[in-house]
Protein backbone atom coordinates (compact mmCIF):
# COMPACT_ATOMS: atom_id res chain seq x y z
CA UNK A 1 0.00 0.00 0.00
CA UNK A 2 1.69 3.38 -1.01
CA UNK A 3 0.62 6.64 1.09
CA UNK A 4 0.53 9.94 -0.60
CA UNK A 5 -0.08 12.88 1.81
CA UNK A 6 -3.13 15.29 1.55
CA UNK A 7 -0.91 18.42 1.31
CA UNK A 8 1.16 16.73 -1.49
CA UNK A 9 -2.63 16.75 -3.58
CA UNK A 10 -3.20 20.39 -2.29
CA UNK A 11 -0.12 21.61 -3.90
CA UNK A 12 -0.86 19.76 -7.27
CA UNK A 13 -3.90 21.39 -7.13
CA UNK A 14 -3.08 24.25 -7.04
CA UNK A 15 -1.20 24.03 -9.70
CA UNK A 16 -2.75 22.99 -11.85
CA UNK A 17 -6.22 25.59 -10.97
CA UNK A 18 -3.84 28.06 -12.39
CA UNK A 19 -2.00 26.67 -15.72
CA UNK A 20 -5.62 25.49 -17.14
CA UNK A 21 -6.10 29.36 -16.64
CA UNK A 22 -3.51 30.41 -18.19
CA UNK A 23 -1.18 28.03 -20.21
CA UNK A 24 -4.16 26.87 -23.13
CA UNK A 25 -3.07 23.40 -24.04
CA UNK A 26 -0.92 22.88 -27.65
CA UNK A 27 -3.65 20.52 -28.80
CA UNK A 28 -6.28 23.31 -28.58
CA UNK A 29 -3.49 25.98 -29.93
CA UNK A 30 -2.53 23.92 -32.99
CA UNK A 31 -6.34 23.21 -34.18
CA UNK A 32 -6.67 27.24 -33.60
CA UNK A 33 -3.75 27.10 -36.54
CA UNK A 34 -5.13 24.93 -38.77
CA UNK A 35 -8.37 26.52 -38.78
CA UNK A 36 -6.82 29.50 -39.80
CA UNK A 37 -5.85 27.85 -43.11
CA UNK A 38 -9.37 26.26 -43.79
CA UNK A 39 -11.06 29.08 -42.92
CA UNK A 40 -13.24 30.65 -45.57
CA UNK A 41 -13.96 33.78 -44.15
CA UNK A 42 -11.61 36.25 -43.45
CA UNK A 43 -13.34 37.22 -40.00
CA UNK A 44 -13.54 34.12 -39.05
CA UNK A 45 -9.75 34.07 -39.71
CA UNK A 46 -9.13 37.19 -38.05
CA UNK A 47 -10.66 36.29 -34.91
CA UNK A 48 -9.05 32.85 -34.58
CA UNK A 49 -6.38 34.79 -34.95
CA UNK A 50 -7.38 36.83 -32.10
CA UNK A 51 -7.61 34.11 -29.88
CA UNK A 52 -4.16 32.64 -30.59
CA UNK A 53 -2.63 35.79 -29.74
CA UNK A 54 -4.91 35.73 -26.61
CA UNK A 55 -3.49 32.17 -25.35
CA UNK A 56 0.07 33.88 -26.10
CA UNK A 57 -0.51 36.89 -23.42
CA UNK A 58 -2.10 34.59 -21.04
CA UNK A 59 0.85 32.38 -20.91
CA UNK A 60 3.73 35.28 -21.68
CA UNK A 61 1.96 37.48 -18.76
CA UNK A 62 0.42 34.74 -16.38
CA UNK A 63 -3.05 35.85 -16.70
CA UNK A 64 -6.44 34.54 -17.04
CA UNK A 65 -6.77 33.77 -20.79
CA UNK A 66 -10.57 34.27 -20.20
CA UNK A 67 -12.32 36.48 -17.36
CA UNK A 68 -14.50 33.42 -16.51
CA UNK A 69 -12.27 30.69 -14.75
CA UNK A 70 -15.18 28.16 -14.69
CA UNK A 71 -16.52 25.51 -12.13
CA UNK A 72 -13.29 23.54 -11.39
CA UNK A 73 -14.42 20.14 -12.68
CA UNK A 74 -11.89 16.80 -11.86
CA UNK A 75 -11.99 13.52 -13.03
CA UNK A 76 -9.92 11.23 -10.45
CA UNK A 77 -8.73 7.58 -10.89
CA UNK A 78 -7.38 6.73 -7.54
CA UNK A 79 -5.68 3.34 -7.09
CA UNK A 80 -7.12 0.98 -5.01
CA UNK A 81 -3.40 0.36 -3.58
CA UNK A 82 -3.05 4.08 -2.84
CA UNK A 83 -3.98 5.08 0.38
CA UNK A 84 -3.90 9.34 1.48
CA UNK A 85 -2.56 10.35 4.25
CA UNK A 86 -3.51 13.28 6.83
CA UNK A 87 -7.08 13.63 5.67
CA UNK A 88 -9.86 13.21 2.78
CA UNK A 89 -9.19 13.48 -1.26
CA UNK A 90 -12.18 15.25 -1.71
CA UNK A 91 -10.92 18.04 1.34
CA UNK A 92 -7.19 17.81 -0.33
CA UNK A 93 -8.97 19.05 -4.04
CA UNK A 94 -10.99 21.57 -2.90
CA UNK A 95 -8.19 23.25 -0.71
CA UNK A 96 -6.13 22.92 -3.82
CA UNK A 97 -8.69 24.81 -5.25
CA UNK A 98 -9.40 27.68 -3.13
CA UNK A 99 -5.31 28.08 -3.24
CA UNK A 100 -4.92 28.11 -6.54
CA UNK A 101 -7.52 30.61 -7.50
CA UNK A 102 -6.57 32.82 -4.99
CA UNK A 103 -3.04 32.81 -5.78
CA UNK A 104 -3.64 32.83 -9.53
CA UNK A 105 -5.62 35.79 -8.72
CA UNK A 106 -8.54 33.69 -10.53
CA UNK A 107 -12.31 34.87 -11.05
CA UNK A 108 -14.24 32.76 -7.99
CA UNK A 109 -17.60 32.10 -10.09
CA UNK A 110 -19.32 29.64 -7.45
CA UNK A 111 -22.50 30.07 -6.07
CA UNK A 112 -23.57 28.51 -2.46
CA UNK A 113 -26.95 27.70 -3.50
CA UNK A 114 -28.60 28.64 -6.55
CA UNK A 115 -31.66 30.13 -5.21
CA UNK A 116 -30.22 32.81 -2.92
CA UNK A 117 -26.81 33.27 -5.40
CA UNK A 118 -24.39 34.06 -2.45
CA UNK A 119 -20.72 33.86 -4.05
CA UNK A 120 -18.56 31.47 -1.80
CA UNK A 121 -15.83 33.60 -2.34
CA UNK A 122 -13.07 30.93 -3.22
CA UNK A 123 -14.68 28.95 -6.28
CA UNK A 124 -15.51 26.04 -4.13
CA UNK A 125 -16.91 23.10 -4.09
CA UNK A 126 -15.26 21.70 -7.12
CA UNK A 127 -17.25 18.92 -9.13
CA UNK A 128 -15.23 15.35 -8.67
CA UNK A 129 -15.80 12.44 -10.47
CA UNK A 130 -13.93 9.53 -8.76
CA UNK A 131 -13.39 6.16 -10.19
CA UNK A 132 -11.38 3.30 -8.49
CA UNK A 133 -8.85 1.76 -10.66
CA UNK A 134 -6.01 -0.86 -9.94
CA UNK A 135 -2.68 0.03 -8.81
CA UNK A 136 -1.21 2.86 -6.47
CA UNK A 137 -1.17 6.05 -8.44
CA UNK A 138 -3.36 8.99 -8.01
CA UNK A 139 -4.50 10.36 -11.41
CA UNK A 140 -6.15 14.01 -11.55
CA UNK A 141 -7.58 15.52 -14.82
CA UNK A 142 -8.49 19.15 -13.66
CA UNK A 143 -10.95 21.03 -16.21
CA UNK A 144 -12.09 25.43 -15.77
CA UNK A 145 -15.17 24.86 -17.69
CA UNK A 146 -16.80 27.89 -18.14
CA UNK A 147 -20.27 28.96 -18.32
CA UNK A 148 -21.37 29.91 -21.24
CA UNK A 149 -20.90 26.91 -23.59
CA UNK A 150 -22.72 25.03 -20.23
CA UNK A 151 -25.42 26.37 -20.29
CA UNK A 152 -25.93 25.78 -23.87
CA UNK A 153 -25.63 22.26 -23.43
CA UNK A 154 -28.36 19.57 -23.48
CA UNK A 155 -29.88 16.29 -22.59
CA UNK A 156 -32.23 13.84 -24.44
CA UNK A 157 -34.11 10.73 -23.28
CA UNK A 158 -34.60 9.55 -27.01
CA UNK A 159 -35.91 6.10 -28.00
CA UNK A 160 -34.69 3.68 -30.06
CA UNK A 161 -36.74 4.53 -32.94
CA UNK A 162 -35.07 7.57 -32.93
CA UNK A 163 -31.78 5.99 -33.92
CA UNK A 164 -28.78 7.22 -35.46
CA UNK A 165 -29.67 10.40 -37.67
CA UNK A 166 -32.06 11.51 -34.93
CA UNK A 167 -28.87 11.58 -32.81
CA UNK A 168 -27.26 13.08 -35.49
CA UNK A 169 -29.82 15.88 -35.59
CA UNK A 170 -30.25 16.06 -31.72
CA UNK A 171 -26.65 17.09 -31.48
CA UNK A 172 -26.70 19.56 -34.96
CA UNK A 173 -29.62 21.58 -33.14
CA UNK A 174 -27.72 21.90 -30.05
CA UNK A 175 -25.16 23.62 -31.67
CA UNK A 176 -27.57 25.65 -34.09
CA UNK A 177 -29.47 26.94 -30.88
CA UNK A 178 -26.30 27.80 -29.01
CA UNK A 179 -24.93 30.31 -31.77
CA UNK A 180 -22.48 32.48 -30.61
CA UNK A 181 -23.45 31.75 -27.27
CA UNK A 182 -20.87 29.65 -26.30
CA UNK A 183 -18.34 31.49 -27.53
CA UNK A 184 -17.15 28.99 -30.71
CA UNK A 185 -15.27 27.52 -32.32
CA UNK A 186 -16.35 24.68 -30.17
CA UNK A 187 -15.20 21.21 -28.69
CA UNK A 188 -18.38 18.91 -28.55
CA UNK A 189 -18.67 16.62 -25.94
CA UNK A 190 -21.04 13.91 -26.87
CA UNK A 191 -22.19 10.77 -24.46
CA UNK A 192 -24.63 8.36 -26.18
CA UNK A 193 -26.10 5.70 -23.67
CA UNK A 194 -25.89 5.07 -20.11
CA UNK A 195 -29.03 6.45 -18.39
CA UNK A 196 -29.88 10.23 -17.12
CA UNK A 197 -27.17 10.91 -15.32
CA UNK A 198 -24.35 8.84 -16.61
CA UNK A 199 -25.07 9.69 -19.80
CA UNK A 200 -24.43 13.86 -18.97
CA UNK A 201 -21.16 12.10 -17.48
CA UNK A 202 -20.12 10.60 -20.94
CA UNK A 203 -20.55 13.72 -22.27
CA UNK A 204 -18.52 15.85 -20.08
CA UNK A 205 -15.46 12.58 -19.83
CA UNK A 206 -15.20 13.21 -23.73
CA UNK A 207 -14.23 16.83 -23.55
CA UNK A 208 -11.25 15.63 -21.59
CA UNK A 209 -9.80 14.00 -24.67
CA UNK A 210 -6.99 16.03 -26.45
CA UNK A 211 -8.11 17.71 -29.39
CA UNK A 212 -8.02 16.28 -32.79
CA UNK A 213 -7.62 12.45 -31.38
CA UNK A 214 -10.03 10.18 -32.93
CA UNK A 215 -11.94 7.18 -31.30
CA UNK A 216 -10.43 4.13 -31.24
CA UNK A 217 -13.60 2.21 -32.38
CA UNK A 218 -13.80 2.97 -36.35
CA UNK A 219 -17.33 3.21 -36.52
CA UNK A 220 -17.61 6.07 -33.62
CA UNK A 221 -14.54 7.95 -35.37
CA UNK A 222 -16.34 8.17 -38.68
CA UNK A 223 -19.13 9.64 -36.67
CA UNK A 224 -17.21 11.96 -35.03
CA UNK A 225 -15.83 13.14 -38.44
CA UNK A 226 -19.41 13.51 -40.33
CA UNK A 227 -20.45 15.46 -36.99
CA UNK A 228 -17.47 17.99 -37.49
CA UNK A 229 -18.27 18.63 -41.09
CA UNK A 230 -22.09 19.17 -40.14
CA UNK A 231 -21.68 21.11 -37.50
CA UNK A 232 -19.21 23.22 -39.44
CA UNK A 233 -21.45 23.55 -42.84
CA UNK A 234 -23.58 25.31 -40.34
CA UNK A 235 -22.22 28.66 -41.33
CA UNK A 236 -22.36 30.28 -37.09
CA UNK A 237 -18.41 30.62 -37.38
CA UNK A 238 -16.08 31.63 -35.09
CA UNK A 239 -17.10 34.11 -32.56
CA UNK A 240 -20.62 33.59 -34.43
CA UNK A 241 -19.59 35.95 -36.81
CA UNK A 242 -19.68 33.62 -39.71
CA UNK A 243 -17.51 30.87 -40.98
CA UNK A 244 -16.30 27.11 -41.48
CA UNK A 245 -14.75 27.34 -37.90
CA UNK A 246 -17.81 26.25 -35.81
CA UNK A 247 -16.17 22.97 -34.28
CA UNK A 248 -12.41 22.09 -33.56
CA UNK A 249 -13.74 18.85 -32.74
CA UNK A 250 -16.14 16.39 -31.84
CA UNK A 251 -15.85 13.88 -29.00
CA UNK A 252 -18.29 10.80 -28.29
CA UNK A 253 -18.32 8.32 -25.32
CA UNK A 254 -20.79 5.47 -25.43
CA UNK A 255 -21.88 3.24 -22.59
CA UNK A 256 -24.52 0.25 -22.37
CA UNK A 257 -27.72 0.97 -21.63
CA UNK A 258 -31.39 0.29 -21.49
CA UNK A 259 -33.09 -1.81 -24.41
CA UNK A 260 -36.41 0.93 -24.22
CA UNK A 261 -33.37 3.57 -23.59
CA UNK A 262 -31.30 5.97 -26.02
CA UNK A 263 -30.16 9.14 -23.79
CA UNK A 264 -28.12 11.15 -25.60
CA UNK A 265 -26.18 14.17 -23.58
CA UNK A 266 -24.06 17.26 -25.44
CA UNK A 267 -21.87 19.34 -23.54
CA UNK A 268 -20.79 22.13 -25.21
CA UNK A 269 -16.70 23.79 -24.84
CA UNK A 270 -16.34 27.59 -25.50
CA UNK A 271 -13.04 27.83 -27.59
CA UNK A 272 -10.93 27.79 -24.23
CA UNK A 273 -11.01 24.38 -23.98
CA UNK A 274 -8.58 24.47 -20.73
CA UNK A 275 -7.68 21.10 -19.07
CA UNK A 276 -4.73 19.54 -17.17
CA UNK A 277 -3.74 16.62 -16.12
CA UNK A 278 -1.14 15.15 -13.30
CA UNK A 279 -0.28 11.84 -12.07
CA UNK A 280 0.69 11.68 -8.39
Amino acid sequence: MRELHYEEIVNKVAVLCKEANYDLGQDVVSAFQQAVQTESSEIGKDVLNQLIENANIATENRVPMCQDTGVSVFIVKLGQDCHITGGSLYDAINEGVRKGYEEGYLRYSIVDNPINRKNTGDNTPSVIHIELVQGNQLEIQMSAKGGGAENMSTLKMMTPSDGIEGVKQFILDTVKEAGPNACPPLVVGVGIGGNFESCAYLAKKALFKPVGERHLDPELAELEEQLIQSINALGIGPQGLGGSTTTLDVKIEIAPCHIAALPVAVNLNCHASRHKHAIL
